[in-house]
């Protein structure tokens, strides 16, 4: 099965360090990096649920190691083919 993981922060040091420890916690693949404007940067992952859901939350902590801010997160299991083109 099939999910979609999504981290927000502010600013770009704190969404890389958040991809850069999410890829080495779980087997996922970067879908797309969004620079959304007034520094949030959404990073936008998909994998295998289990591998999406830790991902994201090792990637939670991440941002605060660069003095970053977590805006949100959310992982979507099992999502609509149709999402991943909107995203």
């Amino acid at each position: 099965m099939s999910a979609i993981g999504l981290i927000e922060t502010r600013g770009l040091t704190a969404a890389v360090e958040a991809l850069d420890s999410m890829a080495k916690a779980a087997n996922i693949r970067l879908v797309d990096l969004k620079r959304v404007g007034s520094g949030l940067v959404t990073v936008v992952i998909e994998g295998d649920v289990a591998d999406v859901s830790s991902a994201v939350e090792v990637g939670r902590l991440a941002p605060a190691k660069t003095g970053g801010e977590l805006i949100s997160s959310n992982v979507i299991p099992r999502a609509h083919p149709e999402l991943k083109k909107i995203l």
